[in-house]
C-alpha cells in the first residue's frame, strides 16, 4: 500500500527535498511579484463591476461617481503600499502584520490581527475561484451550470500546485499572471488610441440596456451612504496587499528591498488597471445591476432570467477588441486563469502565518513543520478544506462571497498601521542621530496616515456591509480568536504540567516495587515469548492474568499451565458478562490502591501481521487495554510483538520500496556526466 500511494505521491507533487536545500527555494522579485500579488493584480477582474453594481441602484445617473471612487480607491492603495513598505523594512522576519500588533499593541492584539488574516485568506480562495468560474463560464456554459463542482476541482489543482512548492508555483503562475497584466494594458492603450486618436466609437454589449433603478433621486445622507458602499467594495482591490509583508523570508537577499520594490510594482500596476477600467467602462456605456433579470431592460422589456450578467472586464474586452478576436479571447483566458491563480496570494500567506502561529502555540504544532517539498503542506491542505467548504456554502457565488470579503484585511491594515506608529515612537525616544530620527519621523507619519485612513474605512465597511454578509466575517474573525486562545491555554497548561521541577520530586523517585502482570488468553509462542521477558525484568513479583469468558477454554488453559511447570503463578478472574477489558482494569487500580506508591507493570503480548486486511480479523482486545490504560497513573504499558510470517513479508517489501526509487524521486546528473560514466565511454 505504501509503494501505490507512493508512486502518484511523487508523480503529483514531486520528489522529497532535504532541509538543507530551503534556500533555493527563494524567490526572485519577477516571480515574487505573481506569487504574493496575483491577488491584489487579478482583483482589478471584479472590483470596478463591485463599484459600479452598487451605484446601479440608483440608476444609471450615479455612475458618473465611479471615477471619484476610484480615486479615492487610489489614494487608499497608495497610502496601504506606502504604509507597508515601512513595514517589511521594520520587520522583515515574516510575522507581518501579526508580528507589528504582537509587538507593539500585545498579544491580543496581534492575535485579533492573525484572527483577521485567517479568515482573509479563506475568503481569498473563495472569492478569486468563485470569480474566476464565473469569468470562464461565459465563454464554457457547461462551467456555471456546475459552479460548485467546477470551483471544488479548481481548489484541488491549486492544492497540488503548491504542495509541490512555492518556486515551482511561482514559475507555473508567472506566465498566466504577466500575460493578464499585459493584455489588460493592451486593452487600455488601444482603447484609449482608439477612443483619443481614431475618434471610434466604442460601445459594450449592455450599451443600449436601462437600469431600473431601485432609489431614485437619491440625496442627502442616503446618497453618502451608497456611495460610501460603492467605495467599500472597490476596496476589494486592496486585498492581498499584505501578503508580501507576510512573505518577506520567502524573497532572495536583500530580502526587505526585493519585498519593498515588489510592493511599490505592485501598487502601480493595480491602480493603472483599476482605473483604466474604469474609465473604458464610462466610455464604452458598461451597464451593471445587482438583479439582471429585473432591473436591466432592453427595448422595455425587463432581460429575464435566462441573462448571464458578464463582469465588466469582459464587456470593455468585447467593446475595444471586438467579440471572438484573437486578443479578445486571450485576455478572457488570462483572465478566468489569473482569477484561478489569485488564490495563490493565500496559498503563501495562510500557510507561512499558520506556521508563526503554531510557533507562538495559538495553533496545532503540525502547522510549523514543512512538507515533502519544504512547503507547510498542513497548513495548505487546511486552507482548501475551509475555502471548500465556504464555496459549497455560498454555491460558488463570488456576489454573495465578496460581502463577506474585506473587513477582515481593513482590520489588520489599521492595527498593524497603528502598531508601526507606537513603533516608530519607541525608536525615537532612544534614537539621537538627526539623520535617522528624520528617517523615523517621514516613516512615523506614513504610518499614521495609513492608521487613520484605513480606520475610516474600516469604519465603512463595517457599517455599510455589515447587513450583506459581513458579520459572517467578523464571527469567524470571533471563531478563530476563541479557537487560538484555547489552544495556547492547552498548550501553556501542558508545559506547566510536565515542567521539570529544580529539586527532587516523585517522578524522580523509584518506585518502592514493580509489580508485572502478563496476559494471558491462551499458550501460544506470544504468551511465552511475554512470559521471559517479563522474568528479564526482575519485577518484585510476577504473576500472569487472564480472564475467565469461556469455562472450557479456562479449565484448558489451567490444565496446560500446569502440565507445562510453568514457574509463574497464573491468576483468573472472573467475568459473568464476558467482558475482558473492564475486569483486568479494576484489578491493576486494586494493585494501584493496596500499594500507591508501587509502580504496576502490565506486559502484553501481540501478535503483528503484515497485510492490512489481516487487521479486520483479528480483534482489537490489546489495543483497548492499552487505550485504557494509558488512563491509569502509575501503571506502564509494555507490548511485547511476535511477527507472524506475512510481517516478515512484509519487512521485506519493506526493503524493496527503499531500494527502490519512485518517478521523480531521483535526481539525475547532467547528460554529459551520464554519458561519460555509461558503459561505452569507458571501453
Amino acid at each position: 500500500m505504501s509503494k501505490l500511494t507512493d508512486v502518484p505521491k511523487r508523480i503529483l507533487i514531486g520528489r522529497a527535498l532535504r532541509s538543507d536545500r530551503l534556500g533555493e527555494t527563494l524567490l526572485p522579485k519577477r516571480i515574487a511579484l505573481p506569487v504574493f500579488a496575483s491577488d491584489p493584480l487579478s482583483s482589478v477582474a471584479y472590483a470596478p463591476g463591485e463599484v459600479l453594481l452598487v451605484l446601479s441602484i440608483a440608476g444609471v445617473s450615479a455612475y458618473h461617481y465611479s471615477p471619484w471612487i476610484a480615486l479615492a480607491v487610489v489614494v487608499l492603495m497608495f497610502t496601504v503600499v506606502a504604509s507597508y513598505r515601512q513595514n517589511v523594512h521594520a520587520y522583515p522576519s515574516g510575522g507581518g502584520d501579526y508580528e507589528v500588533a504582537t509587538t507593539n499593541l500585545g498579544p491580543k492584539a496581534g492575535l485579533t490581527v492573525a484572527s483577521a488574516l485567517l479568515v482573509d485568506y479563506v475568503l481569498t480562495v473563495a472569492v478569486s475561484i468563485a470569480s474566476g468560474i464565473e469569468n470562464l463560464g461565459s465563454a464554457v456554459p457547461f462551467v456555471v451550470e456546475h459552479k460548485v463542482i467546477c470551483a471544488v476541482v479548481v481548489v484541488v489543482l491549486l492544492t497540488l500546485m503548491n504542495l509541490r512548492g512555492v518556486k515551482e508555483s511561482g514559475s507555473l503562475f508567472a506566465i498566466p499572471t504577466y500575460v493578464f497584466v499585459a493584455g489588460v494594458f493592451i486593452m487600455i492603450a488601444w482603447g484609449a488610441f482608439r477612443g483619443l486618436v481614431l475618434g471610434d466609437t466604442m460601445r459594450a454589449p449592455t450599451a443600449d440596456y436601462h437600469i431600473k433603478a431601485e432609489h431614485q433621486g437619491l440625496a442627502g445622507f442616503a446618497l453618502v451612504f451608497l456611495l460610501l458602499r460603492a467605495f467599500s467594495s472597490g476596496c476589494a482591490a486592496l486585498t492581498g496587499v499584505e501578503a508580501i509583508s507576510n512573505g518577506v523570508p520567502a524573497f532572495r537577499k536583500p530580502k526587505s528591498k526585493n519585498a519593498a520594490s515588489t510592493l511599490a510594482a505592485m501598487g502601480l500596476l493595480a491602480v493603472t488597471m483599476f482605473c483604466g477600467i474604469i474609465a473604458l467602462a464610462m466610455t464604452t456605456k458598461v451597464r451593471m445591476a445587482e438583479n439582471p433579470a429585473t432591473d436591466l431592460i432592453h427595448n422595455g422589456v425587463a432581460i429575464g432570467s435566462g441573462y448571464v450578467q458578464n463582469p465588466v472586464i469582459s464587456q470593455v474586452a468585447e467593446a475595444v477588441f471586438g467579440k471572438g478576436s484573437f486578443l479578445f479571447v486571450v485576455l478572457a483566458a488570462a483572465t478566468a486563469l489569473v482569477l484561478f491563480l489569485a488564490a495563490n496570494t493565500a496559498y503563501n500567506g495562510f500557510p507561512l502565518l499558520g506556521s508563526i502561529l503554531a510557533q507562538d502555540r495559538y495553533l496545532p504544532r503540525q502547522l510549523h513543520t514543512r512538507g515533502d517539498r519544504l512547503a507547510f503542506s498542513n497548513g495548505i491542505v487546511l486552507l482548501a478544506g475551509t475555502a471548500t467548504l465556504l464555496i459549497a456554502i455560498y454555491g460558488a457565488d463570488s456576489t454573495r462571497l465578496i460581502q463577506l470579503y474585506i473587513v477582515g484585511v481593513f482590520v489588520s491594515f489599521t492595527l498593524s498601521q497603528t502598531g508601526m506608529v507606537r513603533h516608530w515612537n519607541r525608536h525615537l525616544a532612544t534614537e539621537k542621530d538627526q539623520a535617522k530620527r528624520r528617517h523615523m519621523v517621514r516613516s512615523r507619519a506614513i504610518n499614521a496616515f495609513g492608521a487613520f485612513f484605513t480606520g475610516l474605512v474600516l469604519v465603512v465597511v463595517l457599517v455599510t456591509k455589515f447587513t450583506h454578509g459581513a458579520w459572517v466575517a467578523l464571527l469567524g474573525m470571533c471563531i478563530f480568536y476563541a479557537t487560538m486562545t484555547a489552544i495556547r491555554k492547552h498548550y501553556d497548561r501542558v508545559a506547566e504540567e510536565i515542567a521539570a521541577p529544580e529539586g527532587p520530586s516523585d517522578d524522580s523517585l523509584r518506585p518502592s516495587r514493580v509489580h508485572s502482570v502478563v496476559l494471558i488468553s491462551k499458550i501460544h509462542r506470544p504468551a511465552l515469548r511475554a512470559l521471559a521477558y517479563a522474568k528479564l525484568m526482575r519485577s518484585d513479583t510476577l504473576e500472569a492474568l487472564s480472564v475467565n469468558v469461556d469455562p472450557a477454554e479456562t479449565k484448558a488453559l489451567r490444565e496446560e499451565w500446569e502440565r507445562r511447570g510453568i514457574d509463574v503463578p497464573l491468576k483468573v478472574l472472573d467475568s459473568p458478562y464476558r467482558e475482558i477489558t473492564r475486569p483486568i482494569i479494576e484489578y491493576v487500580k486494586g494493585l494501584r490502591k493496596e500499594s500507591p506508591r508501587d509502580a504496576v507493570s502490565v506486559i502484553i503480548p501481540e501478535y503483528v501481521v503484515g497485510h492490512w486486511y489481516e487487521h479486520l480479523l483479528h480483534n482489537q482486545s490489546a489495543l483497548r487495554l492499552k487505550g485504557r490504560l494509558l488512563f491509569t497513573p502509575g501503571v506502564m504499558v509494555t507490548s511485547v510483538p511476535y511477527q507472524l510470517e506475512s510481517s516478515e513479508a512484509a519487512k521485506i517489501r519493506a526493503r524493496k520500496r527503499q531500494e527502490w526509487s519512485a518517478p521523480g524521486a531521483v535526481r539525475r546528473g547532467p547528460a554529459e556526466e551520464r554519458h561519460s560514466e555509461s558503459p561505452k565511454s569507458k571501453l
